[in-house]
């Protein structure tokens, strides 16, 4: 997939200025994370390599703290 065949469209930031990073934001985490509950890669989630150490460590905690399932085996 060559230069001319990519989106030239300009992207809008999957984590808006004034959101934080926080286990306690489900609905903003549950977009980072695939159907089946894994979390999505940096190149998916168009992130940064310091939001998606946050993102992970903030899933993690969800996770622990039985906000977020560990594995979603509904399909």
């Amino acid at each position: 997939m060559g230069k001319s065949e990519r989106s030239s469209r300009k992207r809008s930031p999957p984590i808006r200025s004034g959101e934080t990073v926080d286990y306690k934001n489900i609905s903003l985490l549950c977009g980072f994370i695939s159907k089946r509950g894994k979390i999505l890669s940096k190149r998916m989630n168009r992130l940064t390599s310091k939001q998606q150490r946050l993102m992970t460590i903030a899933v993690k905690r969800a996770r622990i703290l039985a906000l977020l399932p560990f594995v979603n085996n509904e399909s």
